[in-house]
């Protein structure tokens, strides 16, 4: 099932419209796809989702990955994480969406369930995506941490 998206964004003509629909449907097909293969725990398929070098901020500081291959490591780390965790499915919801020409920004919230069905993580990350070779793809990646309780 396709998340929704909660906000939208169109132009002020019909063409700019139907190109900015087309860009939705790809940018949430993109989604789609990152969240089946967090799933499948497949850091290759994740990886390949990305733009290179690409900037990935987490716990107040930014990490560069040039490669696939130095991205893949980062995955890896953290699918053994969501493992330890007993996550086995991700949910998502853009909750804002924002396209100007190559380039989109889309904030996401996730929740990573158990088996069970219980959340084990839930947490909102910002993505910065860039279209090349009309293809989106992640350019970078801001996650915002999770409040101290």
């Amino acid at each position: 099932m396709r998340a929704p998206f909660v906000q939208t964004r169109s132009g002020p003509s019909e063409k700019h419209f139907m190109t900015t629909n087309t860009d939705e449907i790809a940018i949430r097909d993109l989604f789609d796809t990152y969240a089946a293969a967090f799933d499948d725990f497949d850091a290759e398929a994740i990886a390949g989702l990305f733009a290179y070098p690409t900037v990935i901020w987490q716990f107040d500081r930014g990490n560069m990955f040039d490669t696939d291959e130095d991205l893949i490591e980062n995955i890896e780390a953290l699918l053994a994480v969501l493992d330890s965790e007993g996550v086995v499915h991700s949910e998502y919801v853009v909750e804002s969406l924002s396209i100007s020409g190559p380039t989109a920004l889309v904030a996401v919230s996730w929740a990573q369930e158990r088996s069970n069905g219980d959340v084990a993580l839930a947490f909102t990350c910002h993505y910065h995506l860039v279209n090349i070779d009309e293809e989106w793809t992640i350019a970078s990646i801001f996650n915002v941490n999770a409040p101290e309780t």
